[in-house]
């Protein structure tokens, strides 16, 4: 073990949670920051990236247009606290606009709506012939909601959630099981990002808008709150689910090759706000980036 690792897994401790990491150069030399970066790791709305990547390869084959207009009505909205999850009345928007949503601001929602248009076979067919063999979606927001509920035993949904953020109860349930719930590792995750970032994962065009969005996620807290706010562009997907919180993304200085890096995370508190496990998600990030940018390794 090296001594960044250790310096790593100590911070992921102090802030009282279990971390997994990886950090890579994109189409730069082959360095890399690793903490368990093959282990298998539970997405949640990590999820919606290669979701957005299979939703590009429609567009590319011609088979979805991103400026269709479809109208989501309340009734069949997957719960979730942002984007079309949390309004009244039905809404009509387009194809690509829905895409904006579910990754700016985690819009479960929207990411269900597209999730049906886009397919889950796709979904995992893009994953395979971009040879990620240790990532697999196997189902939208909605389908995990309902697996809380089953596992917890409860009436609905805030229930279920009541049971997984309380610290007298421990739950076992299949949403935090890398066996049984979509999931990934963190190496398999920058390697996707660097299929996005290098024009590989779709057409030169889609990569763009996938880029454009991933840089125009609301939240600060997590992988941005690691580094600068001026002179850094961070662009990423968020994921959480209770003691799950994990971000994939890109940090790229001015002038400089950017750095694809994945931190997945659970904590050992069950409550909803812990903001240490949020900001240890950038100063882990933060250790891996500065030590590849200082060629050290």
């Amino acid at each position: 073990m090296t001594h960044l690792e250790r310096e790593i897994r100590r911070t992921f401790a102090d802030a009282g949670v279990h971390g997994r990491l990886h950090a890579a150069p994109i189409g730069g030399p082959a360095r890399e920051v690793g903490v368990d970066p093959d282990e298998p790791v539970v997405m949640a709305s990590v999820y919606k990236l290669p979701l957005l990547v299979a939703f590009c390869r429609r567009v590319d084959a011609g088979e979805i247009d991103p400026r269709e207009r479809v109208t989501v009505d309340p009734a069949e909205r997957t719960a979730g606290p942002t984007g079309l999850s949390v309004m009244r009345d039905p809404v009509t928007m387009s194809w690509r606009d829905l895409a904006c949503s579910m990754i700016s601001v985690s819009d479960n929602a929207a990411a269900d709506v597209l999730l049906r248009r886009v397919g889950l076979a796709h979904v995992n067919e893009t994953l395979s012939d971009l040879g990620l063999e240790r990532t697999r979606v196997l189902g939208g927001t909605a389908d995990v909601l309902d697996s809380l509920v089953a596992d917890t035993a409860a009436s609905d949904t805030a229930a279920a959630f009541r049971a997984l953020t309380s610290n007298d109860a421990a739950p076992a349930v299949r949403a935090y099981d890398a066996v049984l719930a979509s999931a990934t590792t963190p190496r398999e995750m920058t390697r996707l990002l660097a299929a996005v970032w290098s024009d590989r994962a779709a057409s030169p065009r889609q990569c763009r808008l996938a880029r454009e969005l991933l840089g125009a996620q609301a939240w600060q807290h997590r992988l941005r709150s690691g580094f600068p706010p001026v002179g850094v562009r961070v662009a990423g997907k968020t994921g959480t689910l209770a003691a799950v919180r994990n971000e994939v993304g890109v940090v790229q200085f001015d002038g400089e090759r950017p750095v694809a890096v994945a931190v997945f995370t659970r904590a050992a508190r069950a409550e909803e706000l812990v903001p240490r496990a949020d900001a240890v998600i950038g100063q882990a990030a933060r250790l891996a980036v500065t030590d590849l940018r200082s060629g050290r390794l």
